[in-house]
């Protein structure tokens, strides 16, 4: 598998891969590079519909080009826990923030704090330590954490210092799927609401009756199904580390 930059004729073969809709793994398997390569490359440089092959070539010969700053002391310990590689926690971490991206947060550094929240063992940090180990100034984590709070993500606590913690819950997706329920709910009604104000029988109004039966049937699928993985969920937690249905799973990052 080759190694080093992407050659600008690579970049224009992965701008015609996502322009025709294909996946990365494809556009990578084509160039014969990793996945994480080709993922890495587009949500660096505009995402899925503003990858640009010219303009990613320039911006990284100008990353290139630029001085990089020695890593400041304490971005992130020289040791990690539990043995892990640093270079493969990194590597990890910003492919993580990339499939997060692609899900809905397409704010880099939401999708970073959230990363950063879900693969710290203790799930939770405070302001300063999330400023630290991003290296980014205190209005952007706060910025993060308010988006991230208003779609039920992570919630705030205070430590025995006084100190307020951002946690991720252990409902993390439960709470999520809730609030997906609650914003389908809504469509559904606002939809309704039109449909009566255009009139009964006009191709307006059936159109957006359609709307609101077809998301009124998915938010009740939805929370019967969220309701049911919450059990699941539950279950999971009681189980041994390391061990799923009496087998051991090898330890993730």
């Amino acid at each position: 598998m080759p190694g080093g930059r992407l050659t600008q004729q690579e970049r224009q073969q992965i701008a015609l891969g996502v322009a025709d809709g294909l996946a990365y793994a494809e556009i990578a398997r084509r160039l014969d590079r990793p996945t994480s390569t080709v993922t890495r490359e587009v949500m660096r440089n505009g995402g899925p519909a503003g990858y640009r092959a010219d303009q990613a070539h320039r911006a990284t010969e100008h990353r290139a080009r630029r001085r990089r700053p020695a890593e400041p002391r304490g971005a992130r310990p020289a040791v990690l826990p539990h043995g892990r590689d640093p270079e493969a926690v990194a590597e990890y971490e910003e492919q993580f923030t990339a499939v997060m991206m692609q899900s809905g947060l397409s704010n880099k550094m939401t999708a970073r704090v959230m990363v950063c929240l879900l693969t710290a063992d203790s799930g939770s940090m405070t302001a300063a330590e999330l400023v630290r180990r991003l290296q980014v100034s205190p209005a952007s984590i706060s910025k993060s954490i308010a988006f991230l709070e208003s779609q039920a993500l992570v919630r705030r606590e205070r430590d025995e210092g006084r100190r307020e913690r951002y946690v991720i819950d252990e409902n993390l997706w439960y709470q999520s799927m809730v609030a997906s329920v609650r914003s389908l709910n809504q469509q559904v009604d606002i939809a309704r609401q039109g449909a009566g104000v255009l009139g009964p029988g006009t191709p307006a109004a059936v159109r957006l009756e359609n709307v609101a039966r077809f998301l009124d049937f998915v938010a009740e699928s939805l929370a019967r199904a969220a309701e049911q993985a919450r059990d699941v969920l539950h279950v999971a937690a009681q189980t041994p580390p390391g061990e799923v249905g009496g087998q051991d799973r090898p330890e993730t990052v």
